[in-house]
């Protein structure tokens, strides 16, 4: 009895064998010839699966379709599931797009690269050159935003300005550092200010760095820079000296605010100020009549700072009615 129940486990040990092997090269046949004959497939992909159609897989020259066709081995295991070892996070809409030619895809940039990265795997071309196209849509949009530091400290003011290659304006905003009162027109002339210099900053973006500073001391006060140092202000205040009170007084110069900054691009690329240090502009020409300007420094023509004040003092005298008003600086 040993023995014939030996001879008999050691027979069906050999016909589970054989079995297996046949299943085995019927397993490899099946891969090698692809899902040829197949209609329906059924993908694990991860762990992800996924029920569609050879048709659908051979939308386009794929390696998708390469697998339909034999011309890539397949996995398939026991249950009769193609194993791809792959994530199956976006295989989903690698599916969606060979079915309508088209898919929306996630405004994420991470998630738009993750996409891109099994379109390339998948070589599905066509949402390859989809997800390049929104990639370049976001770089342009992200291109055109403007972004404008916010000053805190005049240590990182200084720092900025003395390694940014390109030229700078800064305003100075500071609407509570004054113990007077405002003229009637001021708070206008003060938001006028501020949208010129959203506008500047949208017109010129890429070209120049606009920072806005609102802890210094001045109320409203434009600053030009090139090469890290400064080339020309345009103070926007001054006080009135009336009869009974003082009165704190905001202009708003868009004429010579616009020419100092065409006259700073000259320093763009470390251009310097062009032929014999002159401006792109004369800053003294025509809108002179808006106020007064003053050159200092020591250094020659090239290091002098152009400071431009609007009536930055103002005083009426009490003579009688009809007398010239005098400034005084």
């Amino acid at each position: 009895m040993s023995a014939e129940a030996s001879v008999g486990s050691m027979a069906a040990v050999s016909a589970h064998t054989s079995v297996s092997q046949a299943a085995c090269q019927n397993s490899e046949d099946h891969g090698n010839r692809g899902l040829l004959g197949s209609k329906y497939v059924k993908i694990n992909v991860g762990g992800s699966l996924h029920y569609t159609t050879v048709q659908t897989l051979s939308k386009e020259d794929s390696m998708l379709r390469s697998m339909c066709n034999g011309g890539t081995e397949v996995t398939i295991d026991s249950e009769g599931w193609v194993v791809l070892d792959r994530s199956g996070r976006h295989f989903g809409l690698v599916l969606n797009f060979l079915r309508d030619g088209s898919v929306p895809l996630p405004e994420d940039h991470r998630e738009l690269d993750e996409v891109l990265k099994e379109a390339q795997y998948y070589r599905v071309q066509g949402l390859v050159q989809h997800c390049l196209t929104a990639m370049q849509k976001q770089k342009d949009v992200y291109e055109s935003v403007c972004r404008i530091p916010m000053i805190t400290s005049a240590k990182e003011e200084q720092r900025m300005i003395a390694t940014c290659r390109k030229p700078v304006v800064k305003l100075q905003n500071n609407r509570g550092n004054n113990k007077y009162s405002y003229t009637s027109n001021s708070d206008d002339n003060l938001l006028k200010n501020i949208e010129l210099f959203d506008k500047l900053g949208l017109r010129f973006n890429g070209r120049v760095l606009f920072v806005k500073d609102v802890l210094g001391d001045e109320i409203c006060c434009w600053s030009f820079y090139g090469e890290g140092r400064k080339i020309a202000e345009v103070c926007c205040t001054s006080i009135v000296y009336a009869t009974e009170k003082k009165q704190t007084k905001v202009e708003f110069p868009e004429a010579r605010i616009f020419e100092e900054t065409l006259n700073i691009l000259i320093y763009e690329n470390g251009r310097g100020s062009g032929p014999g240090g002159l401006p792109l502009l004369d800053s003294r020409g025509s809108g002179s009549s808006l106020g007064q300007s003053e050159e200092e420094g020591a250094g020659g023509g090239d290091r002098r700072v152009r400071r431009i004040h609007v009536r930055r003092h103002i005083m009426h005298d009490e003579r009688g009615h009809g007398q010239q008003t005098v400034y005084k600086d």
